[in-house]
């Protein structure tokens, strides 16, 4: 059922109670409105702008709607009510308003009263063209301003003076001026016109064409020029192609069979460096052209060949070098070099590279090459570097860049990298017990890091020869006798591995120093055996004073306090003790007692002496406090002031020999992966393979061999390459499979 809907009271009109409509003109008696109220206190006055002294709009805002479609100008936008308030307003301001409607129609009424007097500012028609411009009057040039702009033209007397035969009489026209210049707009040509026409198209004509003449003359004469000058440059370039060709000709007539002693095949060297050194000089700027870089390099062939077969590129480094530092333009060494050298910044001829060799870089590839790469190959001994770092200094401004790379990269690298991986640092000690000791990497390998990528210098960089140097450094500190000191060598890495050397020695000597503190040293009143601690105190210089102040607190404070607690509960001579305490600092370094771990633990051992000397001997025993620490050697009845010893009492620590499968095993253990052996070996070295796996079924991961000290593992994509890895980061990813 719907409910019925009420209407309110004010819905329905009361008859009886009529209101009175309000009034709001003002008049005196009518009733304002609320907005006219509220006006009204505010001063405004009916009949008024708005504002404090009425000089706002009079009227509301009318509207007017353009219509739909229209653009802007199609109508008039201003309405009549904004007009009328412009008006006011300029008004009072005291000015003369001016609409765009009384402009233009005051604008008409002064062109019509200019034709009325006959103006000529006005159109001869007397009609205005849109926006109130005009129409220009039309203006003829007469003969003698055609004349006058023409270059060297003159207008014929027959159309300065024109005959009229086309009535019974014939007349001579002789004002052309009048003629070329009509004056007046008739309903009818006239035949004077008529002839003035033709004669103005003629003389028009007549000299757009002597212009014409006059340009091309021009332009013949300029092409003559310039035909001429190319002319005189041919003739030069012809002469100077004769210089070059007599010049070659000259080089033909030399004698450069071989030579009978080193005397004349340096004199035949130096005749034949002049030669083509006048040839550079006078015809540097045709080197590219006439192809005297191939005639220079066909000059210097017979002799350079017969110089290879019988040099010694070590024994004799510098050989030829001063020869070909004099002939470098001419025979194009190096030519982008060259050309930046002179200023050149030509994209195309420096920037690119060149699909084919200059025949100056076949020749040194050719020749010089092979010949270096023999002696490098054969006689070279990476244990003295000075001869070949002669060579490559000596001829590195001569090299092209390509031949310099491929004897870096592919033949120094090469060797060296072979002379790396026979380093065995756990064996170079006593290697000076032999009669020929391998001399250490950083005295043969240092001397080339100037020459060097990148990939080789870089110590962070997984390839390498520092890449080999790291794996070296790691594998012979994870089984370096510590007994034996400081690994040798090892200070001169400090500024080439920097970082990654401190990064190295923290994660693979530091743990084994803390286990040898803590299986030999023995805090011993007695009979102290310093020993241990030397050893490991050896190696301060290699870490920071906080990283050997919290070794030392971790495995030696821990046995010293427990030592002292026990001599202070046994009837001690205090004055000992003092002593001991004393004896025991001056053994640390300054710095390493200044650590605040070291500082407080100090602190702890006077705290107890002060505590035992406070209870007296006979409640100390009882009631010292005991530290938290493991178990320490009981204490002789005779305990004085220890002597340190240069030698261990119980003799020396025996280590056993490690492999580098064990290395290899105990990486594998900290990087939670497996070394499974397999009953396969490599097709071509005949070593056992292993797989290196991180799942518990001993699958997948990668395939490797051990190979000295290095790790060689398959390649993922082609099963038949196998390349060396470090036991870092990437090879625990491709033992996860990733």
């Amino acid at each position: 059922m719907e409910r019925p809907s009420f209407k309110r009271k004010s819905d329905f009109p009361d008859a009886r109670s009529p209101k009175t409509p309000k009034t709001t003109n003002g008049a005196p008696g009518g009733k304002m409105s609320f907005a006219q109220r509220m006006m009204a206190k505010m001063g405004h006055q009916e009949g008024q702008g708005l504002g404090k002294s009425g000089e706002g709009i009079l009227n509301p805002i009318e509207v007017k709607q353009r219509p739909q479609g229209a653009g802007v100008g199609a109508v008039k936008e201003k309405t009549e009510q904004a007009k009328r308030e412009a008006k006011r307003a300029a008004a009072a301001r005291g000015e003369e308003y001016e609409d765009s409607s009384e402009e233009e129609r005051k604008a008409r009424k002064k062109r019509k009263e200019a034709l009325r007097r006959g103006d000529g500012s006005a159109t001869a028609s007397g009609a205005s063209t849109p926006g109130g411009f005009q129409r220009q009057k039309t203006r003829y040039r007469t003969a003698a301003e055609i004349e006058a702009r023409a270059e060297g033209l003159e207008v014929p007397n027959v159309l300065k003076s024109l005959i009229d035969a086309t009535g019974r009489e014939t007349r001579l026209l002789t004002s052309t001026a009048g003629l070329m210049t009509p004056t007046g707009v008739q309903d009818k040509e006239t035949e004077k016109e008529r002839l003035a026409k033709m004669a103005r198209k003629e003389l028009e004509g007549f000299a757009d064409a002597w212009n014409e003449s006059v340009q091309r003359a021009k332009w013949v004469e300029a092409e003559e020029e310039q035909l001429r000058a190319e002319m005189q440059a041919q003739e030069e370039e012809v002469m100077r192609l004769n210089g070059v060709v007599e010049a070659v000709e000259a080089l033909s007539g030399l004698s450069l069979g071989k030579p009978v002693s080193a005397d004349e095949a340096t004199k035949r060297w130096e005749e034949v460096t002049s030669r083509l050194e006048t040839m550079q000089e006078e015809y540097r700027d045709e080197i590219d052209n006439f192809g005297i870089s191939e005639a220079a390099v066909a000059a210097i062939h017979p002799l350079f060949k017969l110089e290879m077969l019988d040099w010694d590129p070590l024994g004799n480094p510098t050989h030829l070098v001063s020869y070909f530092t004099r002939l470098r333009t001419i025979l194009r060494v190096n030519r982008n070099d060259l050309a930046l050298l002179n200023g050149h910044d030509d994209f195309e001829g420096v920037s690119r590279r060149h699909k084919s060799t200059t025949p100056y870089e076949t020749l040194i590839y050719s020749l010089w090459l092979p010949r270096v790469r023999t002696s490098i190959t054969n006689s070279w001994s990476p244990y003295d570097p000075t001869s070949l770092i002669t060579l490559v200094d000596a001829w590195r401004p001569i090299l092209p860049e390509f031949i310099y790379h491929h004897l870096i990269d592919q033949l120094i690298v090469t060797k060296l990298s072979s002379n790396l991986s026979a380093w065995n640092p756990r064996t170079s000690l006593s290697l000076k017990k032999h009669k020929h000791p391998t001399p250490l990497p950083h005295t043969w390998l240092f001397p080339w890091l100037p020459y060097l990528p990148d990939t080789h210098t870089d110590p962070r960089s997984p390839t390498g020869l520092l890449a080999d140097v790291k794996r070296k450094l790691r594998s012979a500190l994870d089984t370096w006798d510590l007994t034996r000191g400081v690994l040798p060598g090892l200070d001169a890495w400090r500024d080439v591995l920097s970082t990654v050397l401190q990064e190295t020695l923290i994660r693979h000597l530091l743990p084994r120093l803390a286990a040898h503190l803590s299986s030999n040293l023995e805090v011993d009143p007695a009979d102290q055996d310093l020993t241990p601690l030397e050893h490991v105190l050896a190696w301060q210089r290699y870490f920071a004073p906080k990283i050997l102040a919290q070794l030392l607190v971790v495995e030696f404070f821990s046995k010293w306090l427990n030592t002292l607690h026990l001599w202070l509960t046994a009837e001690p001579n205090y004055e000992e003790v003092g002593q001991w305490f004393s004896w025991w600092k001056q053994q640390f370094p300054d710095a390493v007692n200044a650590v605040p771990a070291v500082a407080a633990e100090w602190e702890r051992g006077l705290a107890m002496m002060n505590e035992a000397l406070d209870l007296g001997p006979e409640r100390a025993r009882t009631e010292l406090a005991r530290p938290a620490a493991g178990p320490a050697r009981p204490v002789g009845g005779t305990a004085g002031t220890p002597k340190p010893k240069s030698t261990p009492s119980r003799g020396r620590e025996v280590v056993a020999e490690t492999t580098f499968r064990d290395v290899v095993e105990a990486w594998c253990a900290e990087e939670s992966l497996l070394l499974v052996p397999l009953r396969e070996a490599h097709e071509r070295t005949g070593l056992p393979l292993f797989r290196i796996t991180a799942s518990a079924t001993g699958r997948g991961g990668v395939l490797v061999y051990l190979k000295g000290d290095v790790v060689w593992a398959q390649d993922k994509r082609d099963k038949s390459l196998w390349e060396p890895v470090g036991l870092e980061e990437g090879l625990v990813r491709r033992a996860e499979g990733k």
